[in-house]
């Protein structure tokens, strides 16, 4: 097409102009005769112009910038979902029982709930459906944990949806299908205020499927969501089933809870990992620094590297080299769906070593914690702190701490530190601070004061982390920094 501005060729395709910036003539869709701006109707056929082809040759072009939360976007893409669908049990039975008001507040009580869940764990409320929830994990935004993100909002919807309700003739129930898959998503369909993101493909059928399947407070995923979670979760396999509207039998499972494995690593590679290769330089290195930190001069090594390039895998291999050496092993890992929980990697690696089991009771759980009572330089007064710390009831056998919540921080510190130097007393420890991109505030602090303990024990620790993250203990003598690089072609 030639601009009647300046005789410059512009493609068909456009509404300005690419050498001037002047407006083009739009070009019928019946005949294709390029027609004046403004116009209606076209000159050659009398066909009807559309309003936004007119609308757009006459208003000015504004760019704006807007401030407001990622919003889907409107055009169509291919993309890996993960699906989510959430149903109320028994609603119809309990509409028929409860006044349309008491019935409206139980209903918005439910949807306020899973909106809730599902946001905080970075998914997306595509649509409600009476007393069922459509929610997408991986859309608009992508994690590389979604299918995570989706079961662990979805043991949360279990435990929170029955607390929820403020009537006690009205226990809430759920039950929820999760599928993961390839999918088209994106594309604007119906009208109004029933307008919505439309997803394309086999995987919203399947999560709605699964959540027929499910019993009520049960959590049903699919074979693709289960390989993607790996070991993060505690399953119950359900077989193949048969479900309506498709062809094969479907590999179903019911997940039934959390799983107390260690490491995000390990959960994700349940089979045998094969050999190290390439890294022989860097685990020198940190042997290096481990026979130094054994002679009494503690050692911190900075491990930096990309998601994926064997930050995790090297610190197996590390271990694997250590198992034949007297010592002692801490591990902590920081999540990404605890980086505003407080201490969560130091309560989480306390839990492990006290051996808490699920059915122990709050007393059961201070015995196992009071052992500690038996180790030099450990007192009462840390005991205490560390049942707090672990929201553990000391009852009647201890008199309340009756600090204020700084002063009660700064002890819990001392006492988590004073753990470490007990322990170096002992055997050499080898401390593990893993993905601390994701480390909450109050761990942080504490680890910055062991960097800085560390140097007058016989203590190794290594802290991983994500080139984003910037730590800020370089500089230090007993500090040394390893950058992993991609591995060569040979």
């Amino acid at each position: 097409m030639e601009c009647p501005s300046c005789h410059a060729e512009t493609p068909d395709v456009g509404k300005f102009c690419v050498a001037c910036g002047a407006t083009l003539p739009g070009r019928c869709p019946s005949c294709g005769r390029a027609n004046p701006s403004g116009a209606r109707f076209c000159l050659e056929c009398g066909q009807k112009l559309s309003t936004v082809q007119a609308e757009t040759t006459t208003r000015p072009v504004t760019a704006t910038i807007s401030h407001e939360p990622l919003q889907p976007v409107a055009s169509a893409e291919r993309r890996q979902l993960t699906v989510m669908f959430c149903d109320l049990v028994g609603s119809t039975a309990l509409s028929a029982r409860l006044d349309p008001e008491d019935m409206r507040e139980v209903i918005g009580a439910y949807h306020g709930c899973c909106t809730e869940q599902i946001t905080k764990g970075g998914g997306f409320v595509a649509k409600y459906m009476g007393d069922g929830v459509l929610a997408y994990f991986g859309y608009p935004q992508a994690h590389e944990d979604d299918a995570e993100r989706a079961v662990r909002s979805a043991l949360s919807l279990l435990e929170t949806i029955p607390k929820r309700s403020s009537r006690q003739d009205a226990v809430l129930q759920v039950r929820v299908g999760i599928a993961t898959g390839v999918v088209v998503v994106g594309d604007l369909i119906g009208e109004g205020a029933a307008r919505e993101q439309g997803v394309v493909g086999d995987t919203p059928n399947l999560a709605a499927r699964l959540q027929a399947l499910a019993e009520p407070q049960q959590v049903v995923i699919s074979q693709s969501t289960r390989r993607l979670t790996g070991g993060l979760f505690e399953y119950h396999d359900l077989g193949r089933i048969a479900l309506k509207g498709l062809d094969e039998p479907v590999q179903t499972w019911q997940v039934t809870g959390a799983s107390p494995v260690e490491s995000r690593f390990e959960a994700q590679h349940e089979t045998n990992l094969t050999p190290l290769v390439g890294r022989d330089e860097e685990l020198e290195l940190l042997m290096r620094r481990w026979r130094q930190a054994v002679s009494g001069e503690g050692r911190v090594v900075l491990l930096s590297g990309e998601p994926g390039i064997g930050k995790s895998r090297l610190m197996v291999a590390l271990q694997e080299r250590l198992q034949a050496v007297p010592h002692t092993r801490l591990r902590y890992f920081c999540s990404p769906q605890h980086t505003d929980s407080a201490f969560y990697p130091v309560i989480a690696q306390l839990e492990r070593a006290m051996a808490f089991a699920r059915h122990d009771t709050p007393d059961a759980k201070f015995d196992k914690l009071s052992s500690l009572v038996g180790l030099p330089g450990i007192h009462d007064e840390d005991v205490l702190l560390l049942a707090e710390l672990l929201s553990i009831p000391a009852g009647d056998r201890h008199a309340p701490l009756n600090w204020n919540p700084r002063r009660q921080k700064e002890k819990t510190l001392e006492a988590l530190l004073r753990q470490l130097e007990v322990l170096s007393r002992q055997l050499p420890v080898f401390v593990i601070y893993e993905d601390v991109h994701w480390i909450d505030p109050s761990a942080r602090e504490l680890l910055d004061m062991a960097v800085e303990r560390v140097v007058r024990l016989p203590v190794l620790l290594v802290i991983t982390f994500r080139p984003e993250f910037q730590p800020p203990w370089t500089g230090q003598t007993h500090v040394s920094m390893l950058s992993l690089s991609r591995l060569g072609r040979g």
